[in-house]
């Protein structure tokens, strides 16, 4: 008896598509090792530059500054300069990146649960 192959449905397969293609979008904005991390330590509010890069540990600030100008770019985060000497500036999400919460939430949580899962599984 010859084995039947199950054919995608051409609806099915365009809203997979769809599905991907958003995905893909996410990522390209989100894409690469800082971005996210920098997003999760705005979510805790407004940040200076130094203050930023101490809690993003390991990232140079010729990178910070870079994925700060990306992120300003697609409308996530507010760069805001403050009239004082010397001059202050700060960073905060705007209301567009603060629609990543649920996401960077899901991250979080994940992240605990795996790392437990990892800990407990080499103990």
């Amino acid at each position: 008896m010859a084995a039947t192959s199950k054919l995608v449905h051409p609806k099915v397969f365009s809203e997979c598509s769809k599905q991907l293609l958003a995905i893909n979008d996410a990522l390209d904005i989100l894409r690469g090792k800082w971005k996210i991390q920098i997003i999760g330590s705005l979510t805790f509010g407004k940040k200076r530059f130094t203050e930023m890069q101490r809690e993003v540990r390991g990232i140079t600030a010729r990178m910070l500054s870079k994925e700060l100008k990306e992120l300003e770019i697609n409308e996530l985060v507010l760069r805001t300069v403050h009239n004082t000497t010397p001059v202050t500036v700060e960073y905060e999400l705007t209301d567009y990146g603060k629609t990543l919460d649920k996401v960077i939430e899901g991250l979080r949580d994940w992240g605990v649960k795996h790392r437990k899962r990892i800990i407990k599984k080499q103990s």
